[in-house]
């Protein structure tokens, strides 16, 4: 138990502070050397390792990642940047355009390629339109994890909570629950983000602007679309949603009539070393009996069935999802994403934004945990408000559940 919870700890490290700079590890190394490290010490035997992987997860990972190498191949996400920049009128206009898009888009391919493809384009349109980049930055992160709650596919602990739960609720019925919860997030989130910069944000019309039109490849770029039209069907339909994405993945390749080896390379291998390593250490603490022990501890408060127990089991999540991010404890996959807003280590893809931004996304821990917060406890008051709302209309009933 020791040496599982020793390697837990390091490796959580390595994953909390980005990389240990003297010995170069980043979070996919940390989480791969971790996995091993979890074998050597005897926290989990070889093949209890192997099978702690969950391949239903990393195919359905996988194939989403693939449509969306396609789509960034066909231009789709500078197009879509181009057309919130051309049609914004004011700094506040262009701020809630970068959060639908980067909200739509994440409920409908993984948050973390969406944070990835967006985060130089948001940069160069502040910088074209000479505004503060801060707001933008933190309209994408809070937009991505916000989105990435409405669909199974739309993040990594959705797709983990999605897989187990195949056959008890399907990829429409977690659609029709939590598609307003994510919109009205996303309001909620643009609203408080213009209101905390407020004074930082210009007034009046925006700076004179010309970005050159991206080149979209509209036949590549319409039939990865149809692909993802192809995986939603599917997953519809209750087909696994690692199947349904990689025979849309599969078909997209076919039809594509492009060398797949430029999607290949878009593809975001890491994020799946980063996911297959964390599935190992989080099995090895989970073999020790440390997160029996502490279910243990939480279950009879969070397990009364009333108001009470639903908000322990909130903070439970929250609090969790904090400390070993938001992927490898999945119990509520709304309340683990929002989750995510919390700090700035608290979701791949804030991580992401704020790194890929350069010296633009310099903010300090303390700082986001402030607006985090805030972005945080407004998202979860009206996840939970219009969840019990739902609960109380009969909503599940009405699907079959």
């Amino acid at each position: 138990m020791i040496g599982s919870l020793v390697v837990f700890i390091v490796t959580y490290l390595v994953i909390a502070s980005r990389q240990l700079r003297f010995i170069g590890l980043d979070r996919p190394a940390g989480a791969l050397v971790g996995a091993v490290a979890m074998v050597v010490v005897g926290g989990l035997p070889m093949d209890a390792a192997l099978a702690a992987i969950d391949l239903h997860v990393l195919l359905l990972l996988f194939g989403v990642l693939l449509i969306a190498a396609y789509l960034h191949e066909a231009q789709f996400f500078r197009l879509a940047a181009y057309l919130v920049m051309t049609r914004a009128t004011s700094a506040r206009s262009l701020l809630f355009g970068l959060t639908f898009v980067a909200g739509t888009l994440s409920a409908l391919l993984v948050n973390d390629t969406v944070a990835v493809v967006l985060t130089p384009l948001v940069v160069a349109v502040v910088v074209e339109a000479r505004l503060p980049a801060l707001p933008y930055l933190l309209a994408l992160a809070t937009a991505t994890n916000v989105g990435g709650v409405v669909s199974f596919s739309g993040n990594p602990q959705n797709m983990i909570v999605g897989a187990a739960a195949h056959g008890t609720i399907g990829f429409g019925q977690y659609l029709a629950f939590t598609l307003l919860v994510g919109a009205a997030c996303l309001v909620a989130n643009a609203t408080l983000i213009a209101w905390l910069f407020r004074k930082e944000l210009p007034v009046g019309p925006l700076a004179e602007r010309s970005p050159p039109k991206p080149a979209v490849d509209w036949v590549l770029a319409w039939k990865a679309i149809a692909a993802l039209a192809l995986f939603a069907g599917l997953a519809f339909a209750g087909t696994s949603l690692g199947g349904a994405a990689m025979c849309a993945a599969a078909v997209l390749m076919v039809v594509a009539q492009k060398p797949p080896k430029q999607a290949f390379q878009l593809v975001d291998w890491q994020l799946l070393v980063f996911f297959a390593g964390l599935f190992v250490v989080v099995a090895g603490v989970a073999r020790a009996g440390l997160i029996d022990d502490l279910f243990a501890a939480v279950g009879p408060t969070v397990g009364r069935g009333d108001l009470v127990g639903d908000l322990a089991f909130l903070a439970f999540v929250v609090v969790a999802s904090n400390v070993v991010s938001n992927v490898p404890l999945v119990m509520l996959a709304v309340a683990s994403t929002l989750a995510g807003n919390l700090t700035l280590f608290g979701s791949v893809a804030n991580i992401i934004v704020f790194e890929g931004a350069g010296s633009r996304g310099d903010i300090g821990f303390l700082r986001f945990l402030r607006i985090g917060a805030l972005v945080t406890l407004l998202d979860l008051a009206l996840a939970f408000g219009i969840l019990g709302l739902e609960r109380a209309l009969g909503l599940r009933a009405l699907l079959g559940l």
